[in-house]
């Protein structure tokens, strides 16, 4: 049995309103809201990146686990907002966490699968047998130009998954992955922020991948959608992974618990790894959980998660991202907001 052994969530306190970036550029807040199912979004701190919101959720991976973060072989952060260009981001999450330094580290990209790729390759280091342990992490301080449609949805936060073959919480059963080239979403080395082909980011892109993964996953598995007590998928907007849910026969009631982007918004690298954290803290032994990310450029990882008897144990040891989600929030306005994202650039 091989599968997570530890999970853990960061999203920052602070947020802001769809209803308050709407206004700022004109726009009808409840056109925004209808249209997106967006209604606020997580924005990080001035003190926070991609490599801050990885280390508070591998923090939480290992209190849930409780092993040695010695035995841990491998980091893998995924995430397309990594704060160096010429730098890996895991090389200090290690120094932080106590892990290494015989340990093999490195960043991940591919868009908003970026997470999902990492959890990945975790979990066939321990299948294979290569280590004992191996972390994958998907998180993101996702960019949105000003008065892009991004904007309403680019927002912070991320999961981190240790993986082992001891106490697993969430046993992986099956995996899958569907790839093209298709350049729907894209940015340039020294560019601030991403450009899309609006229309073109959904049937050709999104839907195409993931009903790509999820129907070969399902195939292969000899599995339907009424065999899973949760689904989770990316979610770019509050519209999208409902309606790919239902294309595949998924009903609301199984996506709901992992549907936080209204409230979350898309944390890119950390959108579907961090649904799938929040339906962990709430489910219980036997569940089937289905899993399937996306990331522009494109293609998309598909995951069966079979949940053991381990998860009632772990749950409480750390935060659960509801809470988190729901409590403490600071709401900012457009000039704060501004400020914390940085997009007022002067010219050198």
């Amino acid at each position: 049995m091989v599968g997570i052994v530890g999970y853990g969530a960061y999203l920052p306190r602070y947020r802001i309103k769809a209803d308050v970036i709407a206004q700022q550029w004109g726009a009808d807040p409840e056109a925004i809201k209808r249209g997106l199912q967006l209604y606020e979004k997580t924005v990080p701190g001035q003190d926070e990146d991609t490599i801050t919101i990885s280390v508070a959720a591998a923090q939480d991976a290992l209190r849930r686990a409780q092993i040695n973060p010695k035995e841990i072989g491998a980091v893998y952060i995924g995430s397309e907002s990594h704060p160096y260009a010429v730098k890996p981001s895991g090389t200090i999450l290690i120094d932080a966490l106590g892990i290494g330094p015989h340990v093999h580290v490195a960043s991940y990209e591919f868009a908003c699968k970026a997470g999902s790729e990492a959890m990945y390759v975790a979990y066939s280091h321990v299948k294979s047998g290569e280590m004992k342990y191996a972390m994958g992490i998907g998180a993101d301080t996702s960019q949105g130009a000003p008065g892009d449609a991004l904007e309403y949805s680019a927002s912070a936060g991320g999961a981190a998954f240790i993986m082992g073959g001891e106490r697993v919480v969430a046993e992986i059963l099956f995996t899958h992955s569907y790839t093209s080239d298709t350049p729907d979403f894209w940015r340039r080395e020294g560019e601030s922020y991403p450009r899309h082909g609006a229309r073109f980011t959904g049937d050709p892109a999104y839907f195409r991948h993931i009903m790509g993964a999820a129907k070969a996953l399902l195939e292969k598995s000899k599995m339907s959608p009424r065999d899973f007590k949760y689904a989770v998928f990316h979610m770019p907007n509050g519209k999208f992974p409902m309606e790919v849910g239902k294309r595949l026969g998924f009903t609301k009631e199984q996506i709901e618990t992992g549907w936080l982007v209204p409230w979350m918004g898309n944390t890119y690298s950390g959108s579907s790894p961090t649904g799938l954290a929040a339906i962990l803290d709430v489910a219980k032994p036997g569940d089937l959980i289905f899993m399937v990310s996306f990331g522009s450029g494109a293609g998309s990882d598909g995951f069966i998660f079979r949940v053991t008897d381990e998860i009632t144990k772990v749950q409480n040891r750390a935060a659960r991202v509801r809470d988190m989600l729901d409590k403490e929030k600071i709401h900012l306005n457009y000039g704060e907001y501004a400020k914390y994202r940085r997009k007022i650039k002067l010219n050198e």
